[in-house]
């Protein structure tokens, strides 16, 4: 037993496919069914249940998997200690962050971060935050940038910033003329929202049903940039977070972002990562750089 073997056995209990295993762990089929084989011979069991049409885990099979994902994260455990001794800024780091925040982040803060940690290399994952923490719990990312608090108690977690929320109006409604927003304002006002699955959801329906709103229900959009498009297209209005708001107007766009006067509805974002890592310097300053080129949001 080996432990590439281990992980071609999570795979195919995840992707309940040969094929899309093999490709998640850059092997051929025959390769990972081979080694997987070898692998039952050994433990004297059926692991899988193969047919013609569907690949399925047997309930021994799904055991050894689980315990099988323990070893691989106690494994990386390891190389995450020698890392941290040798230099907490230098290798690799899977990171995690929601669709909300990752297109708008991303360019903010990823060249300051080559710039002070050269020898560190982020490789990015966008998911909804339910996929996320499935896959640091899992050890298939190290370190997650998503809106807190989340429902759970078993990571930690580092504030980066609070992120105030703007509304996004068609330029030709009585609302754009305003220099800024209450709440008041949205009384009866008819909101575009994301799908369900995205956590800004829930946080633009809190401040809808805070301030009175109403959920066009006819549309739900998958992404921000769908909600822009459909307020420059004049169909209604919807909440931008402040990094999604332009930073240059263009005024044939046919929108106007107005500011919320105080007490303004936010959100918070932030670092998330498993208790007891021995990373956790690495991400404390990580963090520091985030917080410093963001300073400007509160």
């Amino acid at each position: 037993m080996n432990l590439r073997e281990l992980e071609y056995l999570v795979a195919i209990d995840e992707e309940c496919h040969f094929n899309r295993a093999a490709e998640r762990c850059f092997v051929s089929q025959p390769t990972l069914s081979g080694q997987l084989k070898k692998l039952e011979q050994e433990l004297g069991v059926m692991l899988i249940e193969r047919d013609t049409r569907k690949v399925s885990m047997t309930d021994v099979g799904t055991a050894v998997a689980r315990q099988a994902r323990k070893i691989l994260t106690e494994v990386k455990a390891i190389k995450e200690i020698t890392q941290s001794f040798e230099d907490p800024m230098a290798g690799e780091l899977q990171v995690g962050l929601i669709p909300t925040v990752a297109p708008y982040l991303l360019p903010e803060i990823i060249p300051e971060l080559k710039h002070k940690f050269p020898r560190l290399t982020l490789w990015l994952h966008e998911h909804f935050t339910a996929v996320l923490l499935e896959k640091l719990k899992n050890a298939k990312l190290d370190l997650l940038i998503l809106a807190l608090p989340v429902d759970t108690d078993e990571f930690s977690e580092i504030d980066l910033f609070l992120e105030n929320f703007w509304l996004a109006v068609p330029s030709d409604k009585i609302l754009s003329k305003k220099n800024t927003i209450q709440m008041i304002d949205l009384n009866e006002q008819e909101m575009l929202l994301l799908e369900e699955g995205h956590c800004l959801r829930g946080q633009a329906l809190d401040v809808c049903f805070s301030a009175g709103a109403k959920e066009n229900k006819a549309f739900q959009a998958t992404s921000l940039e769908t909600l822009r498009y459909m307020v420059s297209e004049g169909i209604g209005m919807t909440l931008l977070p402040e990094l999604a708001v332009p930073k240059k107007r263009n005024k044939s766009d046919f929108i106007c972002y107005i500011p919320f006067s105080d007490p303004k509805p936010t959100r918070r974002i932030g670092l998330l990562y498993r208790q007891g890592s021995y990373r956790e310097k690495t991400y404390q300053k990580i963090a520091q750089v985030i917080k410093d080129k963001l300073s400007r949001f509160h």
